[in-house]
């Protein structure tokens, strides 16, 4: 398809009747502003603490796996103001199963008025051209998610069949309160990240992930994206080593810009994970304890960080007997694809 036909209103049956609505393909860089303005609109309404910058969505987009933005992105536009936006993308996931996700921001003068209904529909219908393409002998899913105060992204995907299928928490915990003893397990060690050892990380990491719901591998495309990011700091990770194999990881990181927004000091012990030979070993509580620690010394008054509410290795119970709280739930929606 020529650029001319990606720039064409697209006449959908899902467009509900509003007078002077339009949808178009993404255009390219351009239209950065314009979806990050609408990101920005939507956040207080949804409930949602996030701090982006243009920057940041120049970067995400540059990076993206199994999507192309000009084929991808839907922007529904009001006598040529942009007032929503939706993005499409896929993956296989280890366990054998295919899922096809799309998700999207409304600002929220335009909401109730059929608009995310029709990108939704039309989200679907493209990926079912997409999913030809793909093999068939493998469960297929459409796939969208919502934190517990985004009320309008849970009555969208309920309204459309979707349903509740995995859990998330956000969790937090005060640095003021007492840290537990957590001694590093025998013959380990943590040591300073050095730049020859960014790729063997990322590569235990997505080791140490693959026993995790949901698991597909993140590529070296996407991590070289987040290395561009200002949150990423090596120099604050936890890496535990068995003299040349990375045992633990605890990849810290703090967002300066939302914490000026929010007016907070807040850390971010994430990325958490222990490689199978050295699991049962209190080698991730030590990990997290440091990490605490350093938030602490260096002036930050708290630390957070995500969980899969289901995890089997344990995880949300570590977390509790750390001093994390939960904080806000998120939840998994899929429907079957026909």
């Amino acid at each position: 398809m020529s650029d001319s036909k990606l720039k064409e209103n697209i006449a959908t049956a899902f467009t509900p009747d509003i007078p002077r609505l339009f949808f178009r393909n993404f255009r390219g860089e351009d239209d950065y502003s314009d979806m990050l303005a609408i990101i920005q609109g939507s956040k207080d309404a949804d409930g949602t603490e996030r701090s982006d910058t243009l920057e940041d969505i120049k970067r995400d987009y540059e990076h993206m796996t199994n999507c192309d933005p000009f084929r991808d992105v839907l922007l529904a536009e009001v006598d040529g103001q942009p007032i929503a936006y939706s993005h499409v993308f896929w993956n296989r996931l280890d366990e054998g199963v295919r899922v096809y996700t799309s998700f999207g921001f409304v600002l929220p003068a335009w909401r109730r008025k059929g608009i995310g209904t029709a990108m939704m529909l039309h989200n679907e219908a493209h990926l079912r051209e997409i999913a030809e393409n793909h093999p068939k002998d493998e469960p297929r899913y459409f796939q969208t998610w919502a934190s517990e105060t985004e009320v309008s992204s849970h009555a969208l995907a309920k309204s459309q069949g979707y349903l509740p299928i995995r859990y998330g928490f956000e969790m937090i915990r005060d640095l003021s309160e007492p840290f537990p003893e957590a001694p590093m397990p025998d013959g380990l060690e943590v040591r300073p990240v050095e730049e020859n050892h960014i790729r063997t990380i990322f590569n235990a990491s997505n080791e140490a992930f693959r026993d995790h719901w949901g698991y597909r591998e993140f590529s070296w495309e996407e991590f070289q994206g987040w290395m561009k990011d200002p949150t990423f700091t090596p120099e604050l990770w936890k890496i535990a080593w068995d003299r040349d194999q990375v045992a633990g990881i605890v990849m810290n990181i703090f967002n300066q810009k939302e914490n000026e927004e929010y007016q907070r000091l807040r850390g971010y012990t994430e990325n958490i994970s222990v490689g199978r030979p050295w699991r049962r070993r209190g080698l991730a509580k030590s990990l997290i304890v440091q990490s605490m620690q350093m938030f602490k010394e260096m002036g930050f008054t708290e630390t957070a960080l995500g969980v899969d509410a289901e995890n089997t290795s344990g995880a949300l119970n570590l977390y509790i007997s750390l001093g994390y709280t939960v904080t806000k739930k998120h939840t998994t929606y899929r429907k079957e694809m026909k």
